[in-house]
């Protein structure tokens, strides 16, 4: 039995994780998956100063007073980076990271270095796709009815998160034991980025022949990454 933490990426919530999360609760283990400040039922909390650190300090008080360890936390998108100052904050709580299509980025990096949003709908708060590019590219992958029960759920993201630059002093310096899996059919993050991850941890490294969301696509697959 793990215990392990899920953490969603942009325009997510823990919702994206249901179909995994069922199956490794099937096979005995502990998992949680919220969403983050901001984010899904919490939208309407959406405020300034939510931030890539801000959203891992509440993970990391939330590891503390379940009183985890050896966690297993897995990150997909945005997701990765929130996972990456999480560990840095918690090391000690920390037992295996996975990066599942993740963005994982270096100290001072932000988001629109490394991913291109060609449509990205902005206010003073929040940033998402335009439910046309949600619909016709973001999700095009999935079946009809994934589909829909996505875009149903959907929702802007806090902005920090993907213009401001990320703070990792000492992630990047600290050994961990981290698995680092590739959608083939995934855009972004790109396939250079993500070996750089793998590179620098020492990562193990998996592929999926499916797209950006395989949580949804192929969730044991998913589930068995996570949990093995």
């Amino acid at each position: 039995m793990a215990r392990i933490l899920l953490i969603h990426g942009a325009y997510q919530g823990g919702w994206i994780w249901t179909r995994v999360a069922t199956r490794l609760r099937e096979a005995g283990h502990l998992v949680m998956a919220p969403s983050l400040d901001g984010c899904a039922e919490r939208a309407q909390a959406v405020r300034p100063g939510i931030t890539t650190e801000s959203q891992a300090e509440e993970l990391a008080s939330l590891l503390f007073h379940e009183d985890w360890r050896d966690t297993v936390v897995a990150g997909t998108s945005t997701g990765g980076m929130v996972l990456c100052r999480l560990a840095e904050l918690a090391p000690g709580r920390i037992g295996r990271l996975v990066f599942a299509d993740a963005l994982a980025l270096q100290d001072g990096e932000k988001l629109p270095d490394i991913v291109a949003r060609p449509t990205a709908v902005n206010t003073a708060l929040t940033s998402g796709p335009s439910r046309a590019d949600a619909e016709g590219r973001l999700f095009a992958e999935l079946d009809a009815e994934t589909r829909a029960w996505t875009l149903e759920r959907i929702c802007q993201h806090p902005i920090l998160p993907m213009v401001a630059p990320v703070v990792l002093p000492r992630f990047w310096s600290m050994p961990w034991t981290a698995s680092v899996l590739w959608c083939r059919r995934s855009q972004n993050p790109p396939v250079a980025h993500q070996r750089r991850l793998q590179q620098a941890l020492g990562a193990s490294w998996h592929e999926l022949d499916t797209g950006h969301y395989p949580m949804l696509s192929e969730p044991q697959a998913l589930a068995d990454l996570i949990g093995g």
